[in-house]
């Protein structure tokens, strides 16, 4: 797998003239979402977006129709995102049916391993009582829930319900 080559003409300029502004604004969404069309055009390309849940709704509305209008001139790119199940129809709406989901269960005893590990890495172990993290390492892992993976494909996908 390979980068491109060369910055895009477009890209290189947009920098060139937001880069020395001061307190000023950078490219629009319309002028970033004709970036990626440029560069995405060029060769089969990966978006990824991690925890898109986290983003605020009024942003992750216009994040996901631009993602579909650079799906829409650039049909060699694919868009992977993560996130929570509360936002699964939304990303499907935006993104034209042409996505196929996945759903992740973390089991308990990873969880438990990862913060034990993350605890254990504390650099001020005085701080925190057994009890404290004995709270920890039960509650965290009863408030983790269930995420979803979803890909773009070229085609719309059936909707298929499980």
């Amino acid at each position: 797998m390979s980068g491109l080559e060369e910055i895009p003409e477009e890209i290189a300029q947009a920098y060139e003239e937001h880069k020395n502004v001061i307190d000023g604004r950078g490219p629009q969404l319309a002028d970033i979402v004709k970036m990626l069309q440029t560069t995405t055009s060029k060769k089969p390309t990966f978006i990824c977006i991690d925890a898109l849940d986290e983003c605020a709704a009024r942003y992750r509305v216009k994040l996901l129709h631009s993602l579909d209008e650079v799906l829409q001139r650039s049909p060699g790119t694919r868009v992977f995102v993560t996130g929570r199940p509360h936002i699964q129809a939304e990303v499907e709406k935006c993104l034209s049916g042409r996505v196929t989901t996945i759903r992740i269960t973390p089991k308990t005893h990873d969880i438990i391993n990862y913060l034990r590990a993350r605890l254990d890495e504390d650099t001020m172990p005085d701080a925190m009582d057994s009890s404290l993290k004995a709270e920890i390492l039960k509650k965290i892992p009863q408030d983790i829930s269930e995420m979803y993976v979803g890909a773009t494909t070229q085609e719309k996908v059936p909707q298929v319900m499980c």
